[in-house]
């Protein structure tokens, strides 16, 4: 099932791809979403991602009933869904420059577009792939306009049913999709680890045939590295410059510092799950030779029998193995044996 977005391969076979998700961490200014594209290029990000949409193609310009958030637990109570996407809505003439600035760093750029006009706009930047969020899965016409495309779709699953999902996903395929990746996705902000379910990851990928990831609003990256061993080949985290800053995403995005030990454990993780093996590996035969095997542990005499002050079970391991101590006692030896000598079978 692997695949390319742009020059990287995505796959059980290659290290994860790692999303640093800008979203509205810019704070309005393309001077600090372009230090946002640096600081995630250093860090060693595979791709930065945006999120394409106006206030207008989100919702209705109305502050009172539905469209005012009054959730006492929400980062954003107080707000208007059009003012909060105001204020977080990235122009869509900073795209050009902030992908140029990607591409001139070395990581791709996409973006998740929330409507058809943004489908078409991303087009004309010859994006490599697009991401569908989480509160889009079940919008099937904006899944078809992207899948017609013919490009990778990675699509969040946060909230939509086993049914929604395959939905969403036959949609995509009939419209052309061809790669498609799912994360799993945790729809609060933060989520908690323990509302995260990764165990879930597996049982995706075998239900839909197609790869999976995560999308990560947990807190740290224990999550994040923990699903590699589950199957994932895609990771997304909001990243910001620093969460004292501000800013609609800033309270659950990375920093750089721990972005960029996201993107070392997540390797790690990802080499550590090798084959299915025994025995010693071709690095570990060196140290056989400190295993515990029997030795001579007193001076003995030609002819002489062997008790059990004369052998031990010590270190290195070139003697006998010790399950063999048993059937040595009370054999005598062939030749005067010095203290430190290895146990054999040509002793007796």
């Amino acid at each position: 099932m692997e695949f390319q977005i742009g020059d990287r391969w995505i796959g059980k076979k290659h290290k994860p791809f790692i999303i640093a998700e800008m979203s509205g961490n810019h704070n309005q200014s393309l001077d600090r979403a372009l230090a946002i594209v640096e600081a995630a290029a250093a860090s060693g990000v595979d791709a930065l991602k945006l999120q394409t949409y106006t206030a207008d193609t989100m919702t209705l310009d109305i502050h009172e009933g539905d469209f005012f958030i009054k959730d006492p637990n929400s980062l954003w109570k107080g707000s208007s869904l059009y003012s909060l996407y105001q204020e977080a809505y990235t122009p869509w003439e900073w795209h050009e420059p902030i992908f140029n600035k990607c591409a001139e760093l070395g990581i791709l750029a996409f973006s998740t577009p929330f409507d058809e006009s943004a489908v078409d706009f991303l087009e004309s930047l010859k994006v490599p792939a697009y991401k569908i969020a989480s509160f889009e899965n079940t919008d099937i016409q904006l899944i078809r306009k992207v899948a017609a495309t013919g490009k990778p779709l990675i699509i969040s699953t946060g909230m939509a049913s086993v049914a929604e999902l395959d939905e969403s996903v036959r949609a995509a395929k009939e419209a052309g999709a061809k790669n498609i990746i799912l994360l799993k996705c945790t729809s609060t902000y933060p989520a908690s680890p323990d509302n995260t379910n990764i165990a879930t990851l597996p049982h995706l990928e075998q239900l839909f045939g197609c790869q999976v990831g995560i999308s990560d609003h947990t807190m740290g990256f224990g999550v994040s590295v923990a699903s590699v061993a589950l199957g994932t080949t895609v990771i997304e985290k909001h990243f910001t410059l620093r969460r004292a800053d501000g800013g609609v995403d800033s309270a659950f995005s990375m920093e750089p510092e721990e972005m960029a030990v996201l993107v070392t454990e997540a390797e790690r993780a990802w080499q550590s799950i090798g084959r299915i093996t025994y025995g010693a590996t071709e690095r570990e035969k060196e140290s056989l030779k400190h295993r515990r095997s029997l030795y001579i542990a007193k001076d003995i005499q030609k002819g002489e029998m062997i008790t059990r002050e004369h052998i031990k079970a010590i270190r290195p391991g070139l003697g006998l193995p010790t399950k063999f101590l048993d059937e040595i006692i009370g054999k005598s030896v062939k030749e005067n044996t010095a203290k430190g000598t290895p146990v054999n079978w040509g002793l007796f």
